[in-house]
């Protein structure tokens, strides 16, 4: 018993080591990036602290050391009647880019083309293929997840494996298959989804957590790929749906036609906004937590005090064990959900 106890608390206190170096570098990078560029003001913007590490951008900031930024600049591809490739660190140098076709410049975290002197061409658009720091996350997580899987794979023998973290992935998929998709969307229909199902889950949960360690980017709480993995659903659904959920919907059996015709509009608005509050739960959710962490973070440089400084620690730490189960919470809700769509559509 005393083993144990010698065990857990070295745990818990590993676990408190970790968050204080993770809440430790979230500090210095907000102190070093945003804080000091306004030390000749008392004043501090929290909200373009907060936006600036919340928002992507075309260069991946690790950490300050001895005065020195150690970032990786990002390719800029651009399309302008040709082909532009340069570096992001490009725009480090000056406000303006001379390319071969043309002049850029990135204005509120977009890139525009402008004139020589530097003035946007509003009415003139510039296909953008740039690689930011959320796309370069997203190849990472799908790294990590393609070699997870395919270890998984391989380390079984005989039906069985050894590999624990293997067994943990097992657990999860099969009860996702027993509590998710199968009750959802019927035993007979489940399987040519539940690859789609799985593949959600896991993406979301891997850069949920992946989010929460400092210097990557939070790639939920970006509004384009939430919106993207709630197009996918509806595409899945509505192209597999059958006769029967299209009746239910636009002309529902049993009802007066009057009421038919004024609830056909309504449904037909539902089949869009269903999915659309996939997108929005999980980007609000995922967003929220960030801004919370970085909020207790900005106080300790707004008061200067050692009591500001523990209540924000203590707060930030509630709010990061949070965020822990918020991560797994919208993985499991935006892949069930997902699976309520489509056996609405499926089933007959």
């Amino acid at each position: 018993m005393k083993n144990l106890l010698r065990i857990v608390k070295k745990k818990y206190f590993l676990f408190l080591l970790i968050f204080m170096s993770i809440f430790y570098v979230q500090a210095s990078a907000a102190n070093n990036n945003d804080i000091s560029n306004s030390r000749s003001n008392e004043s501090i913007d929290i909200a373009n602290t907060i936006i600036s590490h919340i928002s992507d951008s075309y260069e991946w900031h690790i950490m300050d050391f001895n005065k020195n930024k150690i970032t990786f600049y990002l390719p800029i591809i651009l399309w302008n009647n040709g082909l532009e490739c340069f570096s992001s660190s490009a725009f480090s140098k000056g406000n303006i880019v001379f390319g071969k076709y043309g002049c850029y410049k990135i204005h509120h975290g977009k890139i525009y083309l402008t004139d020589s002197k530097g003035d946007i061409i509003y009415h003139k658009k510039v296909w953008n293929f740039s690689i930011t720091k959320n796309v370069v996350s997203i190849f990472l997580s799908s790294f990590l997840l393609c070699y997870l899987f395919l270890r998984m794979k391989y380390s079984y023998k005989n039906y069985q494996t050894k590999w624990k973290l293997a067994i943990l992935l097992e657990y999860i998929i099969i009860f996702l298959r027993n509590n998710i998709a199968i009750p959802n969307i019927g035993k007979d229909k489940y399987k040519p989804y539940f690859p789609f199902l799985l593949t959600s889950f896991f993406f979301i949960l891997i850069n949920n957590l992946m989010g929460l360690i400092p210097m990557f980017p939070n790639i939920t709480g970006n509004i384009s790929v939430t919106f993207t993995l709630a197009t996918m659903t509806f595409i899945i659904t509505n192209i597999n749906a059958n006769k029967n959920y299209w009746i239910h919907n636009f002309w529902m059996p049993g009802v007066p036609v009057v009421i038919k015709l004024l609830l056909a509009p309504i449904e037909f608005i539902g089949i869009f906004i269903r999915p659309l509050t996939l997108c929005i739960r999980l980007f609000a959710n995922m967003t929220a937590g960030h801004i919370l962490i970085l909020s207790f973070i900005c106080l300790i440089f707004i008061f200067k005090s050692f009591f500001v400084a523990g209540f924000s620690i203590i707060f930030g730490f509630f709010i990061f064990i949070l965020e822990i189960m918020v991560s797994f919470l919208q993985a499991f809700i935006f892949t069930t959900i997902s699976s309520l769509l489509i056996g609405t559509a499926v089933k007959k």
